[in-house]
């Protein structure tokens, strides 16, 4: 029976060595067994681009393309977090960008996929800031800057985003329920997977008395989170340690 897995938010980081110990024991396992792998944004707590060579994270990178040539098919969307992923990352791990909104066609179902931030539309601010970072003309203008000086803008972006996140109401972090049934709507399916929330839900929703399910997956800084579709179109969100 194939596998297919989905996860997202790992927020690899060499200061968090058990959270890098546990992916690896489960590329080793439970993705082993899989046909497909699908990251859905924030494999990483930041990436500063391709030319880092992250040493720190050389363990995991490993795993996932020595799993990647024994034949799983990894699929890595950029999050909140990695958006500078790029194509020699990808061919250092053995995987496959791809970019939301993203429709895989899983045992004949169609998944739209994404990494979810998109739909907190409630938090305007964050919109602003997401809007600048996806900029091509920004993005190019910090990868022109030496590694070092771009590691400074990182940190300091993320202290940033921690002091504004401390003082907002958790409802505005959350996604916005017309955001969501409009997104099932111009896509025109019937299941949507997406991380970043950090809220490991099932959620049935009903669009035009159309039943639709709308899957949140977990985040992974206490334990592991995994979503398995199977060829039985069951659902089974996991966690483990």
């Amino acid at each position: 029976m194939a596998k297919h897995l989905f996860i997202s938010d790992l927020h690899l980081a060499p200061e968090r060595p058990d959270i890098i110990q546990l992916f690896i024991q489960f590329m080793n396992n439970q993705a082993a067994q899989a046909e497909s792998l699908y990251i859905l944004g924030d494999l990483v707590e930041y990436w500063l681009g391709d030319d880092d060579q992250a040493d720190g994270l050389n363990k995991a990178f490993a795993a996932m393309r020595q799993q990647s040539e024994r034949g799983l098919k990894i699929f890595l969307m950029h999050g909140n977090r990695d958006f500078l992923m790029g194509e020699n990352l990808a061919q250092r791990t053995g995987c496959s960008l791809i970019h939301e909104p993203y429709i895989a066609t899983i045992n004949n179902t169609p998944v739209l996929l994404l990494h979810g931030d998109i739909l907190c539309t409630d938090d305007i601010r964050y919109q602003e800031l997401r809007a600048m970072l996806r900029n091509p003309a920004w993005q190019n203008d910090f990868l022109s800057k030496p590694l070092i000086e771009r590691k400074q803008m990182a940190l300091a972006l993320r202290q940033q985003s921690k002091e504004e996140t401390q003082s907002k109401a958790s409802n505005i972090m959350d996604v916005n329920e017309q955001a969501v049934m409009q997104t099932f709507i111009d896509n025109n399916v019937s299941l949507m997977i997406h991380g970043h929330t950090h809220r490991p839900a099932i959620h049935d929703v009903n669009i035009n008395s159309k039943s639709v399910k709308r899957i949140v997956l977990g985040d992974w800084y206490s334990q592991g989170s995994v979503l398995e579709f199977n060829d039985a179109d069951d659902f089974q969100l996991n966690t483990f340690n």
